[in-house]
């Protein structure tokens, strides 16, 4: 397959128009099975799973607190999670279900009004979790034909990034999320809970931009990752790219002291790459460079790929004047040796 795919020349090869594309080859770092969390990770999730308790994980940008919900679920067999995006104007209704006032009022004034109330009513991941605790014949009211569970099962929740919430919006949650309940309130007040054997694995992350309150950090299980050292960060790259970068190659450590370079205290970054950036780097590195063994030795081709490693026009410039020292420093190193 041709490579680059675009080349700006404003001309087109029409015998060979639409272009095919490659399988996006990111989707590999996806795979919940390629995930490996550290030690401190495994414990505090086990001691969650023990007690019953939400886990709340915090760290940088990047460093795989989404995607361990995901091994998780993919380890236990619970299937895929069901996630919660946190915006700043979420609140503790949105975690279990929205409801569309808005259209519903709009279908009134067209006289379109639709018989059930159900039908503007959208469940949310953890609403969701909780109803799929429940034999069907108990939730059936409160779900249409197509979201209705052939059986009651358990699910893991995301509840992602967190900290973007309103303050109050952790506070308004805690019972909620120690007893595992909510409430339908336009189809009645009856409280829904999840079934005790059942209770849904509830996964919170944050990002940290904000405290959050010390009543709901009480009911969490708390850990924070760390930002892989060294060999960690060489095991999954190794686990994730196997086929591309080989155990202790030069490709590979030479990336590594590059991106610890700027990663840096001194370097001065604003955003500091994380590892899934390092990951998509390594892939894009070496298709810029046509495959070869060790792309480091093409560095004019490699200052090309620094936009996905470094995500601001204040950092780009920075971080192009610590590439090219350390390109300097390479191929002194490699003269002298």
């Amino acid at each position: 397959m041709k490579f680059p795919f675009y080349v700006g020349g404003r001309t087109r090869h029409e015998n060979e128009l639409p272009v095919k594309l490659p399988t996006f080859q990111r989707s590999q770092l996806l795979k919940p099975e390629n995930y490996i969390p550290d030690p401190g990770l495994r414990d505090a999730c086990n001691v969650a799973l023990l007690l019953g308790q939400p886990l709340l994980l915090t760290g940088e940008p990047g460093t795989g607190k989404t995607q361990f919900a995901y091994s998780l679920a993919w380890e236990l067999g619970f299937g895929t999670p069901l996630k919660f995006e946190t915006k700043s104007t979420s609140t503790a209704r949105d975690l279990f279900y929205t409801y569309d006032a808005l259209k519903r009022f709009q279908d009134i004034q067209n006289h379109s009004t639709s018989a059930k109330l159900l039908d503007y009513i959208n469940y949310q991941a953890l609403g969701l979790a909780i109803l799929r605790t429940r034999e069907p014949s108990e939730v059936s009211q409160y779900l249409p034909p197509e979201l209705l569970h052939k059986q009651k099962i358990r699910s893991v929740v995301i509840i992602d990034e967190i900290d973007k919430a309103p303050r109050d919006f952790c506070n308004d949650v805690l019972n909620e999320l120690e007893h595992i309940y909510f409430r339908v309130l336009e189809l009645g007040n009856e409280k829904i809970e999840a079934d005790p054997e059942l209770q849904p694995i509830v996964i919170i992350t944050s990002n940290s931009e904000k405290d959050l309150p010390d009543a709901f950090l009480r009911r969490c299980i708390y850990y924070n990752l760390p930002f892989p050292d060294v060999k960690s960060l060489q095991e999954i790259i190794t686990n994730h790219l196997g086929t591309y970068v080989g155990n202790s190659s030069p490709f590979l450590q030479a990336a590594l002291d590059l991106f610890y370079r700027l990663r840096a205290p001194q370097s001065g970054l604003r955003k500091k790459p994380a590892t899934a950036e390092l990951l998509s780097w390594l892939i894009i590195l070496q298709r810029f460079t046509g495959d070869i063994d060790n792309p480091f030795t093409q560095p004019d081709k490699f200052l090309r790929t620094l936009s996905i490693l470094i995500k601001t026009a204040e950092d780009q410039q920075k971080a192009t004047k610590i590439v090219e020292q350390w390109i300097q420093e390479q191929t002194r190193a490699s003269q002298n040796g």
